[in-house]
């Protein structure tokens, strides 16, 4: 899997990114930065990883999270032969006991 390619803008976005310090400026942060369905998109590929960790079958990841089996494929790509960035976020949310939500294809008001 090709690699993201660096470059001054985006590591100055990671950067800010870094300087975040609580759930509640991340809120803030990316509801200026993104659409709403952006960062649930996000976070639907991120429980996504989560479940396909835990060895979830695509119909199951699906009916969870509302992702099409061909986004769900990419994120089993990338945990096979990707850069490690979800096995190492999932690892510290573990060591951090956060776990994902118990519907994270719902959205809570």
């Amino acid at each position: 899997m090709a690699n993201l390619r660096r470059d001054p803008s985006r590591d100055y976005l990671f950067e800010a990114i870094l300087t975040l310090e609580s759930v509640d400026d991340c809120y803030r942060f990316f509801d200026d930065l993104c659409t709403v369905k952006e960062i649930s998109e996000m976070a639907k590929r991120l429980c996504a990883a989560k479940l396909l960790d835990g060895n979830a079958v695509y119909t199951e990841i699906n009916e969870r999270t509302g992702l099409s089996t061909a986004t769900i494929s990419r994120i089993n790509r990338s945990l096979k032969y990707g850069s490690d960035g979800y096995r190492d976020v999932l690892k510290r949310l573990e060591e951090r006991g956060i776990d994902m939500p118990g519907d994270p294809g719902k959205a809570e008001d």
